[in-house]
């Protein structure tokens, strides 16, 4: 029996803790358990004077194992910052194309995201994670819980620092948090198109003075500017190892957590500013549609999805007059999941009450936090 298992995986005996393997290269296969082996019966011994032989062989029994499988980070650099710093929008920049969600709004990112950057000769493997923050609720508190369990898996730290705010005490807390770090960290100071140069060189004093950094690197991911030289910068922390991912795999998000991500981002844009913490998104189903007789085209996509809110008001803002906002995400969110998926959609939102949900546990198991 052959149980594939995602690439970062590492297998220990439930018993001892034993860690048996590290699951670190594609296709790399380890040999849990052996299986049973048949017995021979008598037949097997038949002869032609002896159709019936008194003789046969047991067989092997299979052997029992029970193991435990935890998933790893795996990831040659991982982004953090506090919320809104624009890490995800780097993280696009970087990989060439859009794998995170992105957004004005505090938060947007609410899991690991993690991208792949093909060059000539070497292969980036970044992981852009949740901003740390003051934890209200229980989903704040397992975000920033997941942002600390990543940076210590990873070779390079990138610290994100915006050009357009100063810095304050969410900036000084997390500097602190990585003085405790052996990894090597680079301040990034991001958005550095939306200020001017004398501003930038300000911050960039500011963010020298801050903490100590193995590089500090301007860029701006709107403009596609100094991303080459950061990621040279990057290349220089980090071990030599043969590459994790085949050429022209840029993440290993599973598909439903990018529609999901989608329908979130569609749903942000314009809503009040208590709202956003309040959304989460899940796809209920994807079903593929028959295909019609000289209908050469994919089959479309029947996709429902779950919006989940707090509270009944909340639910009527995102639905709007008539449908009217629901509407509007639902056309928003179908064109950028057609595009990611090379198909026809049709999208089927429902806005639900989960009353308190951020911090209900059972709720936050379903929703994968």
């Amino acid at each position: 029996c052959l149980v594939p298992v995602p690439l970062g995986s590492v297998v220990r005996d439930a018993d001892t803790g034993e860690e048996l393997v590290d699951l670190t290269q594609p296709g790399q296969r380890f040999l849990a358990a052996r299986g049973g082996a048949g017995g021979l019966g008598n037949r097997h011994f038949a002869t032609a004077t002896d159709r019936a032989p008194r003789r046969a062989t047991p067989g092997q029994d299979g052997e029992t194992r029970w193991l435990s499988i935890e998933l790893k980070m795996l990831a040659d650099v991982g982004l953090i910052g506090l919320p809104n710093a624009g890490k995800s929008t780097l993280t696009n920049a970087m990989v060439g194309t859009k794998i995170a969600i992105t957004s004005g709004r505090p938060q947007t990112t609410r899991h690991n995201v993690r991208g792949v950057i093909h060059k000539e000769n070497a292969q980036i493997v970044l992981v852009d994670t949740p901003g740390l923050h003051r934890p209200r609720t229980l989903l704040g508190k397992r975000l920033n819980d997941l942002v600390r369990e990543t940076l210590a898996d990873v070779d390079v730290v990138v610290f994100c620092i915006p050009a357009n705010e100063k810095i304050g005490p969410g900036d000084r807390f997390i500097t602190r948090d990585l003085a405790e770090l052996r990894t090597p960290v680079v301040a990034v100071v991001t958005k550095a198109d939306t200020v001017t140069r004398e501003a930038l060189a300000a911050q960039l004093l500011a963010v020298s003075e801050l903490g100590e950094w193995a590089d500090i690197v301007p860029v701006s991911a709107q403009r596609n500017e100094q991303i080459d030289v950061l990621e040279e910068v990057l290349l220089k922390y980090m071990p030599l190892s043969p590459p994790l991912y085949p050429t022209g795999e840029i993440t290993d998000e599973p598909q439903q957590v990018m529609i999901a991500e989608l329908v979130r981002e569609a749903a942000l844009e314009g809503v009040r500013d208590e709202l956003p913490h309040s959304l989460a998104v899940q796809v209920e189903e994807i079903i593929e549609r028959p295909r019609r007789e000289g209908d050469d085209r994919p089959p479309m996509l029947d996709i429902h999805v779950n919006v989940y809110v707090e509270r009944d008001s909340q639910k009527a803002i995102i639905i709007g007059r008539k449908g009217s906002r629901l509407k509007q995400i639902g056309t928003q969110a179908r064109a950028h999941i057609e595009e990611l998926l090379g198909r026809r959609v049709y999208l089927d939102l429902h806005v639900r009450t989960a009353k308190d949900w951020q911090s209900d546990p059972k709720m936050l198991g379903r929703l994968g936090f």
